[in-house]
């Protein structure tokens, strides 16, 4: 048979007091709402779009740039 220790009621009553104060202060906080849109990532997909509009126009425009050149 297993022998249970036996604790002094006043300890318990200093240990309830203790976890009853500061358990409450050591809730944790709701976390925070996620931040709004600033606009940074829509002045990102209009650079975006930009540049593939550069793009295009490059690829489309350099040929007809390369063909004035007669190098062979």
């Amino acid at each position: 048979m297993a022998v249970i220790p036996r604790v002094p009621f006043g300890l318990m009553v200093v240990a309830a007091l203790i976890v009853a104060i500061i358990f409450p202060a050591v809730q944790a906080q709701a976390p925070a709402p996620a931040p709004a849109s600033d606009g940074t990532s829509i002045d990102q997909g209009i650079a975006y779009v930009l540049m593939l509009v550069a793009l295009v126009l490059t690829y489309l425009i350099h040929p007809l740039d390369a063909s004035s050149y007669k190098i062979f």
